[in-house]
């Protein structure tokens, strides 16, 4: 990966609609050369997906909640087990495993505090494996990103 490439992926995670002549434009190379290289780019997971950022609030998904989850027991199959249920739950934006107090953390969005105690019932306190959780709610959403460059 060159300085060429840092640069479209740069651009890209801006705006991934961004067209291959306005890309090339950008960064001083063809349109044929910002194609191949974004292409070798997808090909070597260097790309993992293009998305559409939707924004919660208008879609009515006023509150978003931050979770950290303790689970009674670590073994791989409770892991892999709670790891799956989170990836299925539609509330659950980001999910991570961690090292600290907190086995793992949560980024979740919901209608409203109902919806996210109807959340902690059946994935939390039906889990006989959750020990425990604590729960913040973000009062404003200062920076939203999955910028990495």
């Amino acid at each position: 990966m060159d300085d060429k490439d840092l640069e479209l992926l740069k651009l890209l995670q801006k705006n991934a609609r961004l067209t291959a002549d306005s890309l090339s434009e950008e960064v001083g190379l063809s349109s044929p050369a910002v194609q191949k290289r974004i292409k070798r780019l997808r090909d070597s997971g260097v790309i993992e997906r293009e998305i559409a950022v939707l924004s919660p609030a208008k879609l009515g998904r006023e509150m978003t909640v931050i979770v950290d989850v303790s689970l009674e027991r670590e073994n791989r199959r409770y892991l892999d087990a709670f790891k799956q249920r989170m990836r299925n739950a539609p509330q659950v934006q980001q999910c991570y495993y961690a090292t600290g107090e907190a086995d793992f953390i949560l980024i979740i969005v919901v209608n409203d505090i109902k919806e996210y105690e109807k959340f902690t019932q059946e994935y939390f306190f039906d889990e006989s494996n959750v020990s425990r959780f604590t729960t913040s709610v973000v009062m404003d959403r200062v920076k939203v990103s999955l910028d990495v460059l």
